[in-house]
């Protein structure tokens, strides 16, 4: 299983709507998918099919149950581990636990190790959050998604700091698969959207992270979440679709698996 995180400590950067439609593309392409929602404020879980709400992220992190308990299928390549509203005093008690930054990779490892091809965490803005921190520390990548925004560039050497850290102490392996940018495009005419581009491509940090794939903004986003249906049986051919379909595939090759044969036509 290869285990990714999207991350950001600002929210409204897209970075739910990124798990989300990076997970369908992916299991589109013949994988199976498992999300993993981190983030008390239940936004991936209310994108996708509902599923009973006894099966929760709570059952494994809190009560010790296996995770293959707390999974529902919701579609023929994904399922979910869904957050629930009682998510936020779940993650006070595991703030408490000196073992917190293991909480999902000890999970995780319950499963078999071919149960899934991808594991998706969604994870909370909160700098503070300790199950952001634990889906860092059980990923292989982290994901950043930002907007062409002052206020989202300060949080990003922050965030970079927090994932050296995880590196350092936890988990050797992580790394920062690239970086992203949400609502926009090369070719939108906004001076200030384009200085900042600017800025960041001359940052001696996070240039050599961006990457290529830009999404643009497409109202089609939130009408496929309100009806939880994947971009691709709402609106196959919505730039959304297409822009998150070749930004899967930039993900892909940064994780070194096969970027363009899906395991439909092997």
């Amino acid at each position: 299983m290869k285990k990714i995180t999207f991350a950001n400590r600002k929210g409204g950067v897209g970075k739910t709507t990124s798990v989300w439609a990076v997970g369908h593309a992916l299991a589109h392409l013949g994988n199976r998918v498992l999300f993993v929602d981190c983030d008390p404020q239940c936004n991936l879980s209310m994108a996708l099919p509902e599923v009973p709400a006894a099966q929760h992220l709570g059952l494994a992190i809190r009560d010790g149950h296996p995770l293959a308990e707390a999974i529902a299928q919701v579609g023929p390549n994904t399922s979910v581990v869904q957050a629930t509203s009682e998510l936020t005093a779940v993650e006070k008690m595991l703030g408490t636990d000196m073992d917190y930054p293991f909480a999902l990779r000890t999970a995780l490892a319950t499963l078999p190790p071919d149960a899934y091809d991808y594991v998706l965490f969604d994870t909370s803005p909160s700098p503070h959050s300790p199950l952001a921190v634990a889906a860092m520390v059980a990923s292989d990548a982290v994901f950043i998604p930002t907007h062409p925004s002052y206020f989202s560039y300060e949080g990003l050497a922050s965030l970079l700091d927090v994932v050296s850290r995880i590196k350092r102490n936890y988990n050797p392996q992580l790394r920062v698969g690239g970086m992203f940018l949400t609502s926009y495009a090369k070719s939108y005419r906004g001076r200030l959207h384009r200085e900042f581009v600017e800025m960041l491509e001359a940052h001696p940090e996070i240039g050599p992270l961006l990457m290529e794939q830009t999404i643009r903004k497409n109202s089609v986003v939130e009408e496929a979440q309100l009806q939880r249906e994947p971009l691709h049986d709402y609106a196959p051919d919505s730039n959304a679709c297409v822009d998150y379909d070749l930004l899967t595939q930039e993900i892909l090759s940064a994780l070194s698996e096969p970027a363009i044969l899906s395991k439909k036509s092997r």
